[in-house]
């Protein structure tokens, strides 16, 4: 009797797991990507941190009427928030950032990043509207001045205009309460009385 017919059995069982990993592999993989967007690293350097906020003049999102430029910034400590509706960690950290618009005291600008118009006031409908002004940074421009890697990316202006710190990634309850409020309430000559 040849082995032969013993063999091709055990070689097919010795090959079927290695296809078998390749989708536990593709999940896992997946599955880092994912816990990545949402629990960046929020203390990625920036070569602004202390430096003035890039000069810039953004136009509205189609169909508003206010854009937002770097004036609107002087003289109060603020946050300034990339985002786009075609992002996932933007639409989690949404409620935050509105909860915090109506207690935290600080104006919260928005940067609405390489989005289409009617796509930007869906969201804005759909998920509420935190933001003092818009800007449309339809290039990405702006959002490559400011050095963000991607979205969202949130900034934190001093009343001198320039950048105290910087957040990659979204916003969760625990960032407002363990950096962001403690530190709005620690800039000086606020305008802004932040609420404890």
């Amino acid at each position: 009797m040849s082995d032969t017919g013993q063999d091709k059995p055990h070689r097919l069982r010795v090959r079927f797991p290695l296809w078998g990993l390749i989708p536990v592999a593709a999940s896992a993989l997946l599955g880092v990507f994912l816990w990545s967007l949402l629990h960046p690293a929020p203390d990625l350097p920036s070569a602004l941190i202390s430096k003035p906020v890039p000069q810039f003049a953004l136009p509205p999102i189609e169909g508003r009427t206010a854009g937002f430029s770097t004036a609107d910034l002087k003289g109060q400590v603020a946050l300034i928030n990339i985002f786009a509706s075609w992002c996932v960690p933007c639409r989690a950290e949404h409620p935050v950032l509105s909860a915090f618009a109506r207690t935290g005291g600080v104006p919260i600008y928005g940067i609405n990043y390489k989005d289409k118009a009617p796509d930007a006031l869906a969201w804005l409908k759909e998920l509420g509207d935190p933001y003092t002004r818009i800007g449309a940074d339809i290039d990405g421009r702006v959002a490559i001045d400011f050095g963000a890697y991607g979205v969202p990316e949130t900034y934190v202006v001093a009343p001198d205009g320039t950048i105290a710190y910087r957040i990659v990634g979204p916003i969760t309850q625990a960032t407002v309460d363990q950096t962001l409020m403690p530190l709005i309430a620690g800039l000086p000559l606020s305008r802004n009385k932040v609420k404890p």
